[in-house]
This record gives C-alpha cells, structure tokens and sequence, in this order.
C-alpha cells in the first residue's frame, strides 16, 4: 500500500518528520476471522508526506493518518463518533491511499539562505493553514477545547548532516529553536522571521537545514511540528 498526504485547499504534500513525531500511518485489518482480534499496524510518513509499505496482506483494512493537521477522525466527551474521514478498502497487490487533510500551519522559505562565519541566516513564513473559526469548529466538539490551542508554541530552525532533517534527526551544535509565550506569535503570522544557527558549522562541512513550527494542540498525545522543505547548505572553505 502507498499513498500520499496532501493540503486540502492548495494540494501542496504536506511535509513532515520522519518518525512518531511526523505523520503516523495506522491500519487495522477488518476481514480477520481468527479469534485473536489483530493489533494495530503502524508505520510512519516519509518527510515529502508520502508513504509505502510492501508487507502488507491481502485483506479489508481500515487506514487513518495523525499528524500536524485536523484529526481525521473525531470523537465526542462520550465516545461518539463526530467524524470519521479515515479509508475503509481492500488491498490486493499495490493499492493507492491518498488523504487530503487540513495542516494547522504552512511553512515557506523567504529568499536564499546566508551563510556568514560558520553561522546560517534564513528567513521563514509562517502562516496559519487552518482558520481559527474551522480549528474550533472541529475541535471544540471533541471537548475540552481552550483558545490556546492555537497558539504558536515554538519556531525551530533544524540542521543536520542528512536530508531528512527534523525533530527525528538534527544536531543541538547549531539547531536554534525560539519558542513564543501565550499568544505573542500572532503578530508575526504572514511576516518574515529570521533565524539564525547557533554554535559554529565548520568549514568545508555539508548540512541540511529545515524549518519547523507547531501549535499549542497535540495529536494522538504528540505536539507535532509542521515543516517546509529541506534546503542543502554548503559552508565555504
């Protein structure tokens, strides 16, 4: 089975982390007929918010995404169903899953990047990707709903050695992470916020860069970021 993750209303993939933090793909086979019902099957989004897994058996299954965006499927205080977006088919052979989802934020790159003293300036937008009034409508009846849910918590600039830098995978040497109290991030939504690496990346060094941002609203128990696309930084000799 394979599939994609894209936004709802620009089509664009949805990026993410590659592991617990990012998209997890969750199946449950429903044309089992043993005794034993059969554990949940999990595994986890690529960073280009695609996803494949080739051992999986013939069957009916059910299969839901989490991640930084509008739960697929809702349920109310009392266990009631509100939605349920998730994909109920049978797979047979290579089968196509594709999901449109609503991420709660949208990361852009503003400009080039600026390498200056072993040190990378970048610029970064970050824009709400979800209107507060759908958040709350689809969220609220989930219960227990407060209006900090959407504030931006933190703005990260991620570096790493490889290109699926991330939450997963990056090097507290020069990753900077600037994190935003109550609500004050809002002012910036839509403006350019400039962040710098920390510590000094040697020269001659290779590294990946990536921004991430998350809100104050947790998915299956996790706080997930949302990402824009990796960038290859070359510091010069």
């Amino acid at each position: 089975m394979k599939g994609t993750v894209t936004d709802v209303v620009t089509g664009d993939p949805v990026l993410t982390d590659q592991g617990s933090e990012g998209i997890r793909v969750r199946m449950r086979e429903l044309s089992w007929t043993g005794t034993v019902v059969p554990d949940n099957f999990d595994f986890f989004c690529m960073k280009e918010g695609i996803f494949q897994d080739t051992k999986v058996f013939k069957g009916h299954y059910n299969v839901r995404i989490d991640g930084a965006f509008i739960p697929l499927v809702r349920l109310s205080i009392a266990g009631d169903t509100i939605a349920d977006e998730s994909k109920y088919i049978d797979i047979a052979g290579v089968t196509q899953a594709d999901f449109k989802v609503q991420p709660f934020l949208k990361l852009e790159w503003i400009g080039d990047p600026v390498v200056s003293g072993g040190k990378i300036t970048a610029n970064v937008r970050v824009t709400r990707a979800v209107s507060p009034a759908d958040f709350k409508a689809k969220i609220e009846p989930m219960g227990g709903y407060n209006d900090n849910f959407l504030n931006v918590t933190d703005v990260r600039l991620f570096v790493s050695e490889v290109p699926y830098v991330g939450y997963r995978d990056w090097d507290n040497r020069y990753t900077t992470e600037i994190d935003y109290s109550d609500n004050s991030f809002d002012v910036l939504l839509g403006q350019t916020v400039t962040i710098t690496t920390t510590g000094v990346i040697p020269a001659g060094r290779t590294v990946f860069i990536r921004a991430g941002a998350r809100i104050n609203y947790a998915t299956e128990n996790i706080k997930r970021h949302n990402y824009n696309a990796a960038l290859r930084v070359d510091i010069p000799r």
